[in-house]
């Protein structure tokens, strides 16, 4: 077994919620048979823990949960 963590810090505790809610919607609906995530938030700072049977799978679950929350930053930023 395999695992990461991605920690993100935003500037005040509802922008971190902001996130997490949008990315923690895809928890269980990407995930595949060799990858598991949980999202997490404490105060301004989320949390992704990415578990993985192996390292392709690792390196691939890294990049879509990466590239989730890009996505979410971007929207936060369109919206504001």
């Amino acid at each position: 077994m395999h695992d990461a963590e991605l920690v993100f810090d935003y500037d005040t505790p509802e922008a971190a919620a902001l996130i997490a809610d949008s990315v923690g919607q895809e928890i269980g609906e990407i995930e595949g048979d060799r990858t598991t995530a949980a999202v997490s938030r404490d105060g301004s700072r989320l949390r992704i823990d990415i578990d993985a049977d192996d390292l392709v799978a690792l390196r691939a679950g890294l990049n879509t949960w990466a590239t989730l929350v890009e996505v979410a930053e971007r929207s936060m930023k369109a919206g504001r």
